[in-house]
């Protein structure tokens, strides 16, 4: 007489080795079926029309955003809910995320999503509330970055940054690799960070 399923599940569960290993197997093929036709749609592995890499002071920019530790309060992926489209503008796709090394999407959100923050503000806005955010804000808890100011910019490693990016997909070419570190000569970290917020989210920002 063959075992009840409801006795074979039994002596599944009793086996955690067994049951270790199937869990493990019926996770793994549940992810690859998900996670494998992506690597095959265009709209997720190719750049949405307008998406240029960063430049060479914005991409300085961005190691300043996640050196200070920005992407820890501000998340960088809007939803595709109206809530969310009504406050910040079109949700994120996977097309604008092409050329990011490595994403920073995240999920907290202690201050406002930045997916579309380029453009919205003017450079000097962005200055002064990097400066002492409670100027504009007044009930911002955001800590003030005043320092980035007198910080200058070291560029000496952005070549070889953009020739890393480069063997990974980015399409850099030689005279963006070359020039890079002169590119930014006589900036300060304050320039860089405002040069790279001011990049998000233009090759898709919704116009309201």
């Amino acid at each position: 007489m063959s075992k009840s399923p409801v006795a074979a599940h039994d002596v599944i569960e009793r086996k955690v080795g067994v049951l270790i290993a199937l869990v493990i197997a019926v996770v793994a093929v549940g992810g690859l079926v998900e996670i494998v036709p992506l690597f095959f749609q265009r709209s997720t592995t190719q750049p949405v029309a307008g998406l240029k890499p960063y430049t060479a002071l914005q991409l300085a920019g961005r190691d300043i955003y996640i050196r200070e530790g920005c992407n820890n309060c501000h998340s960088q992926m809007i939803r595709p809910f109206r809530a969310e489209t009504e406050r910040y503008g079109h949700y994120s796709v996977a097309g604008e995320f092409v050329y990011e090394h490595p994403f920073l999407w995240g999920s907290k959100r202690t201050g406002p999503d930045l997916a579309r923050v380029g453009g919205r503000y003017s450079d000097e806005w962005h200055r002064v509330h990097l400066v002492d955010p409670r100027d504009l804000v007044p009930e911002s808890n955001m800590p003030a970055y005043a320092f980035l100011e007198s910080a200058s910019l070291n560029g000496g490693d952005l070549p070889a940054k953009l020739r890393a990016l480069r063997t990974i997909g980015v399409p850099y070419s030689d005279e963006d690799i070359a020039g890079a570190a002169e590119s930014v000569k006589n900036q300060t970290e304050m320039d860089a960070i405002i040069a790279y917020l001011q990049s998000l989210g233009g090759a898709l920002r919704k116009v309201r």
